[in-house]
């Protein structure tokens, strides 16, 4: 048990240094938010589907699926950045982020967990 809270914890250090770092590269425009949500939920589709079908290991599984792919993908700056561009009546870009955020994971996503 312990072994695997370590995994976690190394996981998400990981995930959250790689989307600290894409954030400040973009300047903390919102575009790193969605590159970081939508990549992830990319890797979390493969991982997963490596697990279910016992191409991995409890352990990678563990520390990439939950650790890594938990902490680089992030819901709260998803909502706030998308309160601040509707704040700033930004509102086609709002929507933009929005929908394309979960079109494009979802479709990806199902594609790759259909094989």
């Amino acid at each position: 048990m312990v072994f695997h809270l370590l995994l976690v914890a190394i996981g998400g250090f990981l995930g959250s240094m790689l989307r600290f770092w894409i954030a400040n590269k973009l300047n903390k425009h919102f575009i790193g938010t969605w590159i970081a949500n939508v990549s992830g939920s990319i890797l979390l589709a493969i991982i997963l589907k490596l697990f279910l079908v016992h191409s991995l290991s409890e352990e990678v599984w563990l520390a990439i699926g939950v650790g890594f792919c938990g902490a680089y993908t992030t819901f709260s700056t998803f909502g706030s950045e998308t309160i601040q561009l509707i704040q700033a009546e930004k509102f086609r870009t709002a929507t933009y982020y929005v929908v394309s955020s979960f079109v494009v994971s979802i479709i990806i996503v199902g594609i790759i967990l259909s094989f």
